[in-house]
């Protein structure tokens, strides 16, 4: 099947000269790491592009990757996995890795082939024209989660972990997630400092158990602890905060921001 893009013109610019330069921009060269995950933004590429194109530009992106992200809409089940197809966006398109699909399906109980998940959301969506810059061949195993438990996050980290190493070839775990949303500048990056401090510890229960307790809007959240958890399993040892900043900074709202960080795990 193919999936038609369902935010080029909201999201990211609808004119693929217009947005092929725009992305070509922000993942300005920077030194390279050998990622086993990233985390980047998924808001409006005029408010995140810049932080999503700092860890883009640090990373060398593989022929697969296995994108993780928030379920915005609500619809489909509840760790949809899109099992064949080609997305479709302005610049080009990426085709689902159907066999390594099937191996997360088939991994754990907990994912579902399912593509009504994936129809209207946008948060794996802004993350292509990124990994189609850089790598047009990769091919990719969409992914998105709604909340979990850490029991849950983790039994799906070591199912993908599972799943990459039998593999055998290099495979780049992106989450896609915004940090806290709609409130003010100190508080947002109050409550993202909480949640930074955490994935920087690679200690994926205590992103869960922060961002519940001390009410962190973080939209990946689930994503994110999931990933981190398949990416200590196969070895990472760091997480770097790549870049930092609020939708303030553009809007000039500082009393309504949302907090977007991107990070490497290596």
């Amino acid at each position: 099947m193919i999936r038609k893009a369902a935010v080029a013109g909201q999201f990211y610019p609808a004119d693929p000269i217009e947005l092929e330069e725009m992305v070509a921009g922000f993942c300005a060269p920077r030194p390279k790491v050998q990622a086993k995950a990233i985390i980047c933004p998924h808001a409006g590429y005029i408010y995140s592009g810049a932080v999503a194109g700092a860890v883009y530009g640090s990373i060398e992106v593989p022929n697969t990757v296995i994108l993780l992200g928030p379920n915005h809409t609500g619809l489909g089940q509840w760790a949809a996995v899109m099992r064949e197809g080609t997305w479709e966006f302005p610049t080009g398109g990426l085709t689902v890795n159907e066999v390594l699909a099937e191996e997360v399906i088939r991994s754990s109980p907990i994912f579902t082939a399912d593509n009504a998940a994936h129809m209207q959301e946008h948060s794996l969506e802004v993350q292509l024209p990124f990994l189609h810059h850089l790598n047009p061949e990769a091919q990719i195993v969409p992914i998105t989660l709604m909340g979990s438990s850490y029991d849950e996050a983790r039994q799906m980290g070591e199912a993908l972990a599972g799943v990459i190493s039998a593999y055998k070839e290099e495979i780049l775990i992106a989450v896609s997630s915004d940090m806290n949303h709609y409130e003010s500048e100190a508080a947002t990056r109050m409550k993202d400092n909480m949640a930074i401090k955490q994935i920087l510890a690679l200690d994926a229960e205590g992103l869960l158990e922060v961002t519940e307790q001390k009410n962190i809007s973080m939209c990946g959240v689930t994503p994110a602890a999931t990933a981190m958890v398949a990416a200590k399993a196969l070895g990472a040892t760091e997480a770097v905060l790549v870049d930092y900043g609020t939708s303030g900074a553009v809007s000039g709202d500082l009393e309504h921001v949302v907090g977007y960080a991107g990070f490497t795990i290596n």
